[in-house]
C-alpha cells in the first residue's frame, strides 16, 4: 500500500519566470521562490500535525533542497532533517534545456509535433519521457517507509498525479503545478493545500 504523500514543487527560479525548461540544470531559487517556500511551510505546519513523524525527502537539485530547508524551518522543524533522492530529479529535457517551448518549437518543429501528439511517451533528444520519469519516481515512492513529504519538480508532480492521484496520463499536462502550494495524495485521491 502506498503511504500518504504530500508533494511540494520547488519555489520559483528565474528560469521558471522566463518560461525556460530547466530539467536537470541546477538553477537556484529567486526571491519569489524563497518567499513561496516559506509560505508553503507556514501552510503545512498546521495542516500536518503528524509532520514530525513523516519522512521528508527532496530532489538533490538546489531549488528543491533550498525549498525543503526553508519550508521545514517555517514549519518549526530542523531545516536539515531530510534526505535527498536522485530519482526525484526533474525530467531531463535533453538538448531543449535552457530553451522556452517556443524556441524549441522553432528549432525542432517535427519533434514538437511528436510531443504534442503524445506528451507522456515523447522523449526529446538526449532527454527523458514522462514514462521514463514514472519508472524512477515509482521506485522512489515504493521505497518510502511511511507517510512522506516530497519536495521536487513539476514533472514529478505530474507523474504522482497519474500514479497516485488517478489522473489520466493524457490529461496531466493540463493541470497547472503551482509553486508555493502542496499537493496531498491519499486514499481519497488528491487535493491542494
Amino acid at each position: 500500500m502506498t503511504p500518504d504523500v504530500v508533494f511540494v514543487r520547488h519555489g520559483e527560479t528565474d528560469w521558471n519566470a522566463s518560461g525556460r525548461l530547466q530539467g536537470q540544470t541546477d538553477i537556484p531559487l529567486n526571491a519569489r521562490g524563497r518567499d513561496q517556500a516559506d509560505a508553503v511551510g507556514r501552510a503545512l505546519g498546521p495542516a500536518l500535525p503528524d509532520a514530525a513523524g513523516r519522512v521528508f525527502v527532496a530532489s538533490p537539485l538546489s531549488r528543491a533542497t533550498e525549498t525543503m530547508r526553508r519550508m521545514r524551518a517555517a514549519m518549526g522543524l530542523d531545516a536539515d532533517g531530510f534526505t535527498t533522492d536522485a530519482r526525484l530529479k526533474e525530467l531531463s529535457f535533453g538538448r531543449w534545456e535552457g530553451s522556452t517551448l517556443a524556441e524549441a518549437r522553432l528549432r525542432d518543429p517535427k519533434a514538437m509535433r511528436a510531443r504534442d501528439a503524445d506528451r507522456w511517451s515523447f522523449r526529446p533528444e538526449e532527454g527523458e519521457s514522462y514514462a521514463d520519469l514514472e519508472a524512477r519516481v515509482g521506485e522512489a515512492v515504493a521505497a518510502l517507509p511511511g507517510p512522506a513529504v516530497i519536495v521536487a519538480h513539476g514533472g514529478v508532480a505530474r507523474v504522482l498525479l497519474a500514479t497516485l492521484g488517478g489522473v489520466a496520463r493524457d490529461k496531466v499536462s493540463d493541470i497547472a503545478i503551482r509553486q508555493g502550494r502542496a499537493l496531498v495524495f491519499g486514499t481519497g485521491g488528491w487535493r491542494w493545500i
